[in-house]
């Protein structure tokens, strides 16, 4: 390449950056940008603050959903492949054997801890009371919530439709089945008990008296939740 075409291009760069140089200058001589007292677009910043903020969690629910009137209509084969999450510590087979878990059969509608051959936890054996369509649902759910000290480690069925299938295969399971309870008497009796779950959950307000404010009552120990060590499919 000859040397004046290496020197014309060497001008042109040059030409080229002064000229930016330049439009620079005359652009911040011209604009003098000022700021606003008031935003054009006003904001909260509470708002803005609340929208960067993460998403809460969705809050678990309080307690497993009813299911009598799931029952009538349970899917045996699928309880039975359900329960098959239980099978490596229970049977239940008519004379079957205990393994780490009781023998099952005849659960539905039996007492808690009704095995005399099989070493309970002191949770399940003092738990007293019987092995209802309510009781197994929320043992099923979860069974150390439900009962507080039971040997068994299964973490729960978390679906509704599970817990009913599994009932139902266990109370097919027995010389004298239980029969289901009838959906629309079920479901109004599901509604009751909410409500009345709910009523007692509602602290009370204190009431207005003339004489000196009585010291509070420690409340008193709620009644440890029935649990179900090995009576319910999976201990």
């Amino acid at each position: 390449m000859k040397t004046m075409e290496i020197n014309k291009i060497v001008a042109g760069v040059i030409c080229a950056v002064l000229l930016v140089i330049v439009v620079g200058k005359i652009r911040s001589a011209l604009v003098h940008p000022e700021e606003l007292e008031t935003p054009v677009y006003p904001f909260s910043e509470d708002l803005m603050a609340g929208a960067n903020a993460p998403a809460a969690a969705p809050a678990e629910p309080a307690g497993p959903e009813p299911i009598f009137a799931l029952l009538a209509s349970a899917d045996l084969a699928e309880g039975e492949k359900v329960f098959k999450k239980c099978a490596s510590c229970h049977d239940t087979e008519n004379g079957g054997p205990n393994k780490t878990g009781p023998n099952l059969y005849g659960i539905v509608g039996n007492k808690f801890a009704h095995k005399d051959d099989f070493a309970y936890s002191d949770a399940m054996a003092n738990h007293g009371g019987t092995w209802g369509w309510e009781e197994l649902n929320h043992f099923l759910y979860k069974p150390r919530d439900y009962v507080e000290g039971t040997k068994m480690s299964f973490g729960g069925l978390k679906k509704a439709e599970d817990r009913a299938a599994v009932i139902a295969w266990l109370n097919s399971k027995s010389d004298n089945p239980l029969p289901y309870p009838d959906p629309a008497e079920a479901t109004a009796a599901e509604g009751t008990d909410a409500a009345a779950d709910a009523a007692a959950d509602t602290p009370a307000e204190a009431a207005e008296s003339n004489d000196a404010p009585a010291e509070e009552a420690p409340a008193a120990d709620a009644p440890a939740e029935p649990a179900a060590e090995g009576e319910a499919p999976a201990q």
